[in-house]
């Protein structure tokens, strides 16, 4: 017994020891358990977003803080509400597509509300406006441009912006303003531009972000108008537009395709051209400088009248001071300003009087006259008095035209289809240029080398007479118009002008 009582005494002793330490540690948890336990307050958090500088609230905006609590959006009135967030700190951020993303910062207390306001810049609101754009050519000051040029400038974005420009174009003959916009490249072709004209330029740029910003104004002065001497009618779209053209055949448009412009005839010694233009379903004479410009109008009471109004003709007379031209069977001259308008002549048997030319020399006219269709013609020269002096073609079958006098008036240029043929649709069928020598009464034919098939019609004698500048074409009547030339000494030997053209003058 003793030894067991020895034993088991330690072993006892050792389990009251832990039970005792148990207790005390469980003591001790609960103690500090119950010290980390506390109860957190909360708040709200309201606010509205508006755009920066008009205060438009803006809907939809994301609305989130740091530390994190609820997101939410805010409604159309731009206004947002966060509900029981806990007390503390808060950076709060209001972010919208198209707008900079804004923070503010937020301090909730408990059971109270805090208001904040988001003022947000657009995306592009710290955007730089591109740079100045910076003109090169032409140069300033330039002169002799020609009537296409090429405008030539530089153009740079901070950052790198996509850019559009407008380049404006004024001058100093009228108040026309060409403007050319959406232009993504620095280089911008300019064509039909008028003659001896000074233009300014001025370039805008806009990156479509920030106002636009101007360049400097540079100017140009184009060629002066070349000094040409052979004129001539083409149709377009359905209209006849005149042209002229210099001795390296380069053309210049003088009449706009929205007119029906033809029939060009320039003054003798004077820098001016008539023309024939339709008018309110009339037909008029028009005057223009050699260049286009200058344009007026001349016949107003009486119009230019008669038998296929493009096969009418009129000319300059009495020094250039005056006009002759037909009324159906009535002949007339008027005053180059429209004053002064009188009858000189009318037609015996009832004849239209469809072309007219006016000899300064002999002081003599010569007329063209034909019968409602187009046939029973006559070519007759009168005097100033209106009485006829000779017959050059008479009682004769066929179409007949091209009336020109040389410079002395000794000789007379016309046109006649020597086949005779009438018919409605007043098609020509071989119709040959001859000069009439009007001492002798005597016809030379000088197309004894036609091409057959062909017809040549509108002849008139070169400035000094020793060709003759004409119009070739097929007598099917509706193939294309050539305008040829061709010396008198009756070798044939044509050389062509101008493609596409009719009704020429050479002066």
């Amino acid at each position: 017994m003793l030894g067991f009582n020895l034993t088991c005494k330690p072993y006892t002793q050792m389990k009251v020891f832990l039970k005792h330490i148990s207790l005390i540690f469980i003591v001790i948890l609960v103690s500090c358990s119950e010290d980390k336990v506390s109860v957190t307050g909360t708040g709200n958090i309201t606010g509205k977003v508006v755009s920066k500088g008009d205060n438009t609230p803006l809907e939809n905006a994301k609305v989130s803080t740091s530390p994190s609590t609820s997101i939410v959006f805010t409604d159309a009135g731009g206004k947002f509400t966060i509900n029981n967030a806990a007390t503390g700190t808060y950076s709060v951020q209001a972010q919208k597509e198209g707008y900079l993303s804004k923070f503010e910062s937020s301090t909730i207390t408990e059971d109270n509300t805090v208001n904040v306001i988001f003022e947000l810049d657009i995306e592009t609101a710290n955007n730089n406006a591109p740079s100045t754009p910076i003109l090169s050519l032409p140069v300033n000051d330039a002169v002799n441009q020609a009537l296409t040029v090429e405008l030539v400038w530089t153009g740079s974005d901070p950052e790198n912006d996509d850019l559009f420009y407008e380049v404006k174009l004024l001058n100093n003959q009228n108040s026309e303003v060409l403007s050319f916009t959406d232009i993504v490249d620095t280089t911008l072709t300019v064509s039909g531009l008028e003659f001896n004209t000074k233009y300014f330029w001025q370039v805008f740029v806009s990156d479509n972000i920030n106002e636009l910003v101007l360049s400097e104004t540079f100017n140009f002065t184009t060629i002066e108008f070349p000094n040409n001497r052979t004129f001539f009618t083409r149709k377009i779209n359905g209209n006849n537009v005149i042209f002229s053209i210099d001795e390296e055949g380069s053309e210049y448009q003088l009449t706009s395709l929205n007119t029906n412009s033809w029939r060009p005839r320039k003054a003798s010694n004077l820098d001016k051209l008539a023309f024939l233009r339709s008018n309110g379903g009339q037909t008029h004479i028009y005057t223009m400088d050699l260049n286009g410009s200058n344009v007026s109008q001349v016949t107003s009471s009486i119009p230019v009248n008669g038998f296929n109004l493009e096969a009418l003709d009129f000319e300059w007379k009495n020094n250039n001071t005056k006009f002759v031209f037909p009324n159906f069977d009535k002949l007339y001259h008027i005053n180059v300003n429209g004053s002064g308008i009188m009858q000189i002549h009318q037609t015996l048997n009832g004849n239209f009087i469809t072309e007219v030319d006016w000899n300064q020399s002999t002081q003599r006219l010569a007329l063209k006259t034909n019968n409602a269709v187009g046939y029973n013609v006559q070519i007759y020269t009168i005097n100033n008095s209106g009485v006829i002096q000779d017959y050059v073609l008479q009682s004769v079958s066929g179409a007949a035209g091209g009336l020109d006098y040389t410079f002395d008036g000794s000789k007379l240029l016309y046109t006649y289809d020597v086949s005779g043929n009438e018919n409605s649709q007043y098609r020509q069928l071989n119709t040959h240029m001859f000069v009439y020598t009007i001492a002798s009464s005597t016809s030379q034919d000088l197309s004894t080398s036609k091409p057959a098939g062909t017809n040549d019609l509108d002849a008139r004698f070169s400035p000094n007479e020793a060709d003759v500048i004409f119009v070739n074409t097929s007598n099917d009547g509706i193939s294309q118009n050539n305008i040829y030339k061709m010396t008198l000494d009756l070798d044939e030997n044509r050389t062509l002008l101008i493609s596409n053209g009719k009704m020429p003058d050479w002066k």
